[in-house]
């Protein structure tokens, strides 16, 4: 079954972009006899608030969306990211961390680290302070977990049905080239020092579990596609068709963001707008 998801953060109003983005998606699988499904990411429990929740599903109503009932919030799915935390601790592809930003900053820019900035999908690319110390037969409590790129794309390629060109490999004269896909992304975080998840795991771990078979989301998120698709490798899951849309910008070319409160959902239906409206206005 196709079968696609919009998967919101509750920190803050929906503006056109996010509606966007929900209405390709449920288009698409409306189109094709398929599910569409809303899945809150709200692993973030210091910003996510039950009335931006509430006002997400009030504007994807007034839109005109339907979804399927099954309605998951990671917030309560703790376990099962540990459970596949403890499964990559096990493949030996983790190591802990205690490294804050400063310290990959100072570290990453100082004489003996990078000449220059090198920066990947979440940022300033970690320089592996932490990536050759001493081996931990169990996984300490009070650091984050970064997984070792260079022993993940390893494994990767040693699975038989790793797709090398979707997962960003390379290969060069029927060589894999992996070098530039470890410079480029690092040893990204997947468990915070308060054992939160970190977005790229949980997104795996829901999309395999919801059974989702098309991803549509931005293409600032495009970068970040071929981690996912790495850790599908992994863990043995199969990778969604991955679509990526344009963005909406504002008059001055910027990404909306959701403190962009004046193209907010809210703020076009208080003005009279309609949902076909909305849908004119993102170019549908």
């Amino acid at each position: 079954m196709i079968r696609t998801r919009f998967a919101p953060s509750p920190t803050g109003p929906l503006h056109l972009g996010h509606a966007y983005s929900a209405i390709l998606a449920h288009d698409f699988a409306k189109a094709r006899n398929g599910q569409f499904l809303v899945r809150i990411e709200d692993i973030d429990r210091n910003r996510a608030r039950p009335k931006w929740e509430n006002r997400i599903f009030d504007d994807l109503k007034w839109l005109g969306l339907t979804w399927a009932n099954s309605i998951i919030r990671q917030s309560e799915r703790s376990f099962l990211y540990e459970k596949v935390i403890n499964k990559l601790w096990a493949m030996g592809l983790l190591y802990p961390c205690k490294c804050s930003r400063k310290d990959i900053i100072d570290s990453a820019l100082a004489p003996q680290g990078f000449s220059h900035a090198n920066y990947g999908p979440d940022g300033l690319v970690y320089p592996g302070t932490c990536r050759q110390q001493k081996i931990f037969v169990e996984r300490p409590l009070d650091s984050a977990l970064r997984l070792n790129m260079a022993k993940a794309v390893t494994k990767c390629v040693d699975i038989k049905n790793c797709n090398v060109e979707i997962t960003g490999l390379k290969k060069d004269n029927g060589i894999i080239n992996t070098s530039q896909f470890i410079d480029s992304i690092g040893d990204i975080v997947l468990s915070r020092r308060n054992k939160e998840v970190a977005y790229h795991l949980a997104v795996v771990v829901d999309d395999a579990a919801q059974g989702v078979s098309h991803v549509i989301r931005g293409s600032d998120l495009k970068p970040a596609t071929n981690i996912h698709v790495l850790l599908q490798n992994l863990l043995g899951y199969s990778s969604p068709a991955y679509i990526h849309h344009k963005l909406i910008r504002d008059a001055d070319g910027k990404r909306l963001a959701k403190r962009d409160d004046a193209k907010s959902i809210s703020s076009f239906r208080s003005q009279g707008a309609t949902p076909a409206d909305i849908r004119s206005l993102v170019g549908l």
